[in-house]
């Protein structure tokens, strides 16, 4: 009776199955695992993670972007804190819509507006972007050009 033996090796799962008498295996079967949209995302994050974070002096203003709705966070990774957030589920981003949808470059500029906003509040100006692991582009863009004509520089 063979077992078999299976262990993962970087991205892709190898399978050996040992040999009855000698020391080396008899085959090894190497099977592609498939990555995710979201696991490429997580990886892309983690690139930019490793260039980008926050003081003090310079928080992190951190965005993410879902099928309906976008998020920003300005945070300070030295004491670990959100100190400020709004998104487009936000009473003030709400209001600035005015009931229109909430996935598309309109919205995604209203946050970023309001986002500064709630940054001058608290006397913050300079801020490093997280753009999360999305593209430079679109809704992501709209929101970091918003972001600058409120008074936030990165």
């Amino acid at each position: 009776m063979m077992m078999t033996k299976a262990f993962l090796v970087g991205q892709a799962v190898v399978a050996s199955t040992p040999a009855t008498r000698g020391s080396r295996p008899q085959s090894v079967n190497v099977v592609a695992v498939s990555s995710t949209r979201r696991s490429q995302l997580a990886k892309r994050h983690k690139r930019v993670r490793n260039s980008v974070e926050g003081s003090t002096e310079r928080p992190r203003l951190a965005v993410f972007r879902s099928n309906n709705h976008m998020y920003a966070q300005v945070i300070d990774d030295t004491a670990g804190s959100t100190l400020v957030a709004t998104s487009t589920l936000s009473a003030s981003v709400k209001e600035k819509l005015g009931g229109k949808g909430t996935n598309n470059a309109e919205a995604a500029a209203a946050v970023g507006s309001v986002i500064a906003e709630l940054c001058k509040e608290k006397k913050i100006e300079k801020v490093c972007f997280d753009r999360g692991g999305f593209q430079y582009h679109g809704r992501v863009q709209a929101l970091a050009d918003a972001a600058r004509e409120g008074g936030l520089s990165f």
